[in-house]
């Protein structure tokens, strides 16, 4: 498939998540938390929808996180945008030579991706940001149809034990043998499930809770994507 075909495409699937409306316990609080609003940004008009991914087409790097923030993402309509997870990522991106600004606060704001493509295994923000095991199954085919289309990925970081849990049921999902004993969750780990898959590296989600408590701090998710450019310069 030629890249501006994939792009049409991702294009497409993009539109379908925007109007998905499959869990109606994340569609009513997507849709209050936009109503009602933080005092921070009551002036603000909230996206309150489904989040589209964001990237590069031709990315060989894969970034799958968890859900949407309330007032992140579900009020500015982008994937790490305008919360405490985006401060710490495009931090990481920009170092890794993946992001053009260590920022991403609203959509045009100037960021772009390069050779980088950021989704989410649950599209809608959560209440509490625990989405149930049921949404998240209904929300995998949107992570299997990109994974599909992404034809040129070669690492993939999952940040969370939800991402990479369903990054290996996408897997498994398309057909290949997971290893046992099944790779385990933790921070800076490196799997290859298969020789022709891409490398697959962890990283404790950049969650404020990650990040005030000093479980993740900015120099470690440094070292994840600093580690995914050196596998795709040495593939």
């Amino acid at each position: 498939m030629a890249e501006g075909q994939a792009q049409r495409t991702l294009e497409n699937l993009n539109n379908e998540v925007i109007a998905c409306r499959r869990c109606p316990r994340l569609v009513e609080w997507r849709e209050r938390v936009a109503r009602e609003k933080k005092r921070a940004y009551r002036d603000e008009d909230y996206w309150g929808r489904p989040l589209p991914s964001f990237g590069d087409p031709a990315a060989r790097l894969l970034i799958i996180g968890l859900a949407p923030a309330a007032h992140g993402g579900n009020r500015t309509g982008r994937m790490f945008t305008g919360d405490r997870s985006a401060d710490a990522l495009f931090i990481a991106l920009h170092a890794a030579g993946c992001a053009n600004q260590t920022t991403s606060r609203r959509r045009g704001d100037g960021l772009t991706l390069t050779d980088a493509y950021i989704t989410a295994a649950v599209r809608c923000a959560p209440p509490a940001n625990k989405p149930t095991p049921e949404e998240m199954l209904a929300c995998q085919p949107y992570l299997e149809q990109e994974i599909a289309l992404l034809l040129n990925v070669r690492v993939v970081v999952t940040l969370g034990k939800i991402a990479f849990d369903a990054y290996l049921r996408v897997a498994a999902k398309r057909g290949l043998t997971l290893p046992r004993p099944l790779p385990r969750f933790g921070h800076a780990l490196a799997y290859r499930l298969a020789a022709d898959w891409p490398l697959l590296l962890t990283s404790y989600h950049p969650s404020r809770q990650n990040t005030q408590t000093g479980r993740l701090t900015q120099e470690m998710l440094d070292s994840v994507f600093l580690r995914a450019r050196q596998a795709i310069a040495s593939d």
